[in-house]
């Protein structure tokens, strides 16, 4: 299989994508529900997305296998209000079950060494589709620095 990582637009990318993003919504509700938290469904704020993407501050890095998308990384990059470093948040970052051997890590490699030549600081990253996929992340070098927590109404 041919694997390829490209850094898009997010506009240009959504028709394409748009199947994985609904397959990442409903594996991660899935699991969500299976602790009992209720999402709402699937219904994204698109014109955010582009305008987030045509501005600068939305980064999509699309990984494809012999020409066909099979996974992406959404991260927004801002200014922290703490102290003006460039950081970035992960908002979304999938990869098909059939392509989970290993080319995940290439794409976050390549979504690093991007945001490293942005000059960001540091990446906030969250596991909600499969916590496994902390321990990926901590044998890369990511460091555990809080422990998130959802209270739903």
């Amino acid at each position: 299989m041919n694997y390829a990582i490209t850094l898009e637009k997010f506009a240009e990318t959504y028709k394409e994508l748009e199947p994985l993003y609904r397959q990442h919504y409903a594996e991660m509700t899935e699991r969500l529900e299976k602790s009992g938290i209720k999402y709402s469904p699937y219904n994204p704020r698109l014109d955010s997305y582009i305008k987030a993407g045509e501005d600068g501050w939305l980064l999509t890095f699309v990984l494809r296998a012999d020409e066909k998308a099979c996974g992406y990384i959404n991260v927004y990059v801002t200014n922290d209000m703490h102290n003006n470093d460039l950081i970035a948040q992960e908002d979304t970052l999938f990869v098909t079950k059939e392509h989970r051997n290993g080319v995940g890590k290439k794409l976050v490699q390549f979504g690093l060494e991007e945001l490293k030549k942005r000059g960001v600081k540091r990446l906030n990253v969250s596991a909600m589709t499969d916590l496994r996929v902390a321990k990926l992340w901590k044998r890369m070098g990511f460091k555990e620095a809080a422990t998130q927590m959802l209270y739903t109404f």
